[in-house]
């Protein structure tokens, strides 16, 4: 407590007692004291005793027994005049300290008028006066709540004004003058949004010397802070640009500590941190285990004893008053509600109150019915409540944050789902044929950007031949994962037709071009597409581009280059031709099919690098699944999140050997029906494969024949056996498609093509540069 000066004895009408230690805490609290001024044991427990006072008192310290006329602040804001005597303890460890309302009164009935002191009794504005040498001699409890840096105006922490001056060195300017003075534009550190005005004039004693100055502060009207709300709010527009929940989060403690608190914090359920909705209305304590994402403490460090960032917040029990603040607006909390709100348990407060706290604004992330978590604001230095204008500004930027999530959450769900897809319609990772191996790789998008609509393709085709393919549809989410799914369907259809290359890009243009007319933003509907053939007897490859990346070779020697082929425009432009590269390449070829999302944003380094990294895990002879991995994982910009899905297809070439394939050639005359039967026949029986000699027999008869009625001369057979299938292939110059009938029973033929059907796995028919060539494939037995 400050000084008292020296008084009446002690009497024995003394009611109200409180014990102060030695540092000028109240450690204890008598009954009499809590109904004399309204303040309980437990709200006054532990603060210092000066705090009481209205007017601080100046002077030395008291000699024990003294007494002095103060007024006490009431807990309903009403002032109480009381005579209070100190009682110092043995070694001055503490002290007794007795008050006495009717000793009070009855002396102050033979006061005059003080308009002095009524100057520092008003509650309008905040009066102190210094004494020559800065040294604060008294000062209203308006003054007395600016804080420290006010009343210590000799200390370094003095406040600055506009001409950075301290309010140190502006007193010293009026009490060397002896002239008054107006000073605007304060800053209180402890409550930076708050800007004073001083009107300091200097006091002179009977002797004419300079003995003080008297300060009178008034606090800038809310226009003077117009600025710092609008950047408030500013910044607030940076809120959940992420789409990150924990950004977002983080984002709001960043932008109301400490413009509006000087401590912070964000609490989510599991629910929200696990990427699922939170449930509709208030859930219960028990079901909203919560974890605390974002601290922020304007005042050093974050408290030990409290709940810090990545840990769980304790269950509080279940109140109605949870309930109500849960699924409100900003709620202002008092110390007392805090305690009452933790039940006054030490644990929690200490968990979860910081220390010296004030004022507290508790606000819900509420948005559609589902709460998305909390904000808590903390006033620790700054003495000032919490206005309307405070608590509505956290109203309304939680209000914002409570919607950034929600809209990440939507983000989250329409990405799982595009993702869940896509991933549904892509092929499986890795697959083995006569032609070559695959393994593709796909990242989808990180972010802000969702699923796109990339994929790649294995398509097993006639003749042990594979068809690969990689492809981009441009934009992001569902509706890039529709059009995909539309395209690569109608691939698949169209390659089963055994189109070339350039054919099959042509027709699928078509098909974009009609889905753009279908759509309400044509211009968003396009796509890329590179489809590559294989065929492992020739050991040929054809590729054509629309748009995408070529393909890169390396081969069994290590030499490595992209195939110079000329892309054609992307899918959706039309009336544009695509160039078909053909190329022999050796068994043991690595290809890589790729789409831009690999190479990066510089695509001319990204391509150079993936040559350089293919050559080098070529070497390895690693499985095609790890480099792939390994590939997508040396990527350009590999350590951020990838804008763009990232696509890789890669293909190690096969070859069906010289003896595995054998090939003739027919006249147009009847006996070709029965060489063909031979020579089936004896090729099956070298290979071992008697038990097929009479289905292929039978099957070489039927397609020789139809060719020597119906297309003439020259007539081509040809067998290609691997360990799993036996392909027949009858070669004509003839381009009638033949199709498959149901004949009558008085019809002479038309039953071939039936019997084939039964006797195969499946078969077909594709056109060539001269011709077709109808083709027959039957599995072979395990060996």
């Amino acid at each position: 407590m400050q000084p008292f000066s020296s008084g009446t004895p002690l009497s024995p009408g003394h009611s109200a007692a409180a014990l102060v230690d030695a540092r000028g805490k109240i450690i204890w609290w008598s009954r009499a004291a809590a109904a004399l001024v309204g303040w309980s044991d437990e709200e006054v427990r532990g603060t210092r005793a000066r705090s009481l006072l209205v007017t601080p008192l100046a002077g030395r310290a008291p000699s024990s027994g003294s007494t002095a006329r103060v007024q006490l602040r009431h807990r309903s804001g009403d002032r109480v005049d009381a005579a209070v005597t100190v009682i110092a303890g043995a070694g001055r460890s503490g002290y007794l300290v007795l008050a006495d309302a009717s000793a009070a009164a009855a002396g102050d009935g033979a006061k005059a008028p003080d308009s002095g002191r009524d100057l520092f009794t008003q509650e309008q504005i905040a009066v102190a006066e210094f004494d020559a040498a800065l040294r604060l001699i008294k000062a209203n409890q308006l003054f007395s709540d600016l804080g420290a840096e006010c009343k210590d105006v000799n200390g370094v922490s003095g406040t600055i004004g506009p001409d950075d001056s301290t309010v140190g060195e502006t007193l010293a300017g009026v009490v060397r003058g002896g002239s008054p003075l107006v000073a605007a534009g304060f800053r209180i550190p402890s409550d930076p949004d708050r800007l004073l005005s001083l009107v300091c004039f200097p006091v002179n004693s009977s002797h004419g010397k300079a003995a003080g100055v008297v300060v009178a502060a008034v606090e800038s009207s809310p226009a003077d802070r117009t600025g710092q709300l609008v950047e408030t709010y500013r910044r607030a527009f940076e809120i959940g640009g992420s789409l990150d929940v924990v950004g977002a989060a983080r984002d709001l403690v960043d932008v109301l500590v400490p413009a509006v608190a000087d401590m912070g914090c964000v609490d989510f359920p599991d629910d929200v941190l696990q990427g699922t909705d939170p449930p509709l209305g208030y859930p219960g304590v028990e079901a909203s285990h919560a974890r605390r994402v974002a601290v922020k403490s304007d005042d050093g460090p974050w408290p030990a004893a409290m709940v810090h960032a990545g840990q769980k917040v304790p269950v509080v029990p279940d109140q109605d008053a949870n309930a109500a603040i849960a699924v409100g607006g900003a709620f202002v909390v008092t110390p007392a509600l805090g305690r009452q709100l933790l039940l006054d348990d030490p644990a929690l407060i200490a968990q979860l109150m910081p220390p010296g706290m004030r004022e507290a604004v508790v606000c819900p992330l509420y948005h559609r019915g589902r709460l998305f978590g909390s904000a808590l604001l903390w006033r620790t230095r700054n003495l000032r409540p919490f206005t309307e204008g405070n608590v509505k500004l956290v109203q309304d930027l939680c209000d914002r944050t409570a919607l950034a999530i929600d809209n990440a959450f939507h983000y989250t769900r329409e990405r799982r789902t595009a993702i869940a897809l896509q991933q549904s319609l892509l092929p499986p990772a890795a697959t083995q044929s006569s032609a070559c191996e695959t393994a593709g790789t796909y990242l989808p998008a990180d972010g802000t950007a969702s699923a796109g609509g990339d994929w790649y393709d294995t398509i097993a085709l006639s003749s042990l031949r594979t068809a690969l393919v990689v492809g981009d549809v441009i934009g992001h989410g569902l509706t890039a994962t529709a059009t995909m799914a539309r395209l690569r369907a109608a691939v698949h259809t169209l390659a089963d037709l055994d189109l070339p290359p350039d054919e099959l890009l042509t027709r699928l243009d078509d098909l974009v071009q009609r889905m753009a007319a279908e759509s309400e933003n044509p211009d968003t509907v396009g796509a890329s597409c590179l489809f590559a053939l294989h065929d492992p007897v020739t050991r040929r490859l054809q590729v054509a581009s629309a748009g995408n990346p070529p393909l890169a070779v390396v081969r069994p020697d290590g030499s490595a280059a992209f195939l110079p082929l000329v892309p054609g425009p992307p899918l959706g432009v039309g009336d544009h031709p695509f160039e078909v590269w053909t190329e022999t390449l050796p068994a043991g070829s690595l290809l890589a099919l790729y789409t831009d999302g690999l190479t990066g944003r510089n695509p001319e380094a990204g391509m150079a690098a993936l040559l350089t990294h293919l050559t080098e895990v070529h070497r390895s002879g690693a499985p095609l699944e790890e480099i792939g991995a390994e590939l997508v994982g040396r990527r350009p910009g590999a350590a951020e999140q990838p804008d763009d899905d990232v696509t890789l297809l890669l293909a190690r070439t096969r070859a069906v050997a010289a003896p595995d394939t054998r090939r003739w050639e027919y006249p147009a005359d009847p006996s070709a029906v029965q060489r063909a039967r031979e020579d089936v026949t004896t090729q099956l029986r070298t290979w071992g494969l008697e038990e097929q000699s009479f289905a292929t027999e039978l099957i070489a008869s039927e397609l020789v024949t139809n060719a020597l009625r119906y297309a003439g001369p020259p007539i081509g057979l040809r067998l290609i056996r691997n360990d799993r299938t036996l392909v027949c292939e009858v070669s004509d110059p003839s381009s009638t498609q033949p199709r498959l009938r149901r004949a009558l029973t008085t019809d002479e033929g038309g039953r071939g093509l039936f019997l084939i059907a039964q006797l195969t796995t499946r078969w077909g028919s594709r056109y060539g540069a001269r011709g077709k060539t109808i083709w027959t494939e039957q599995d072979l037995p395990a060996t």
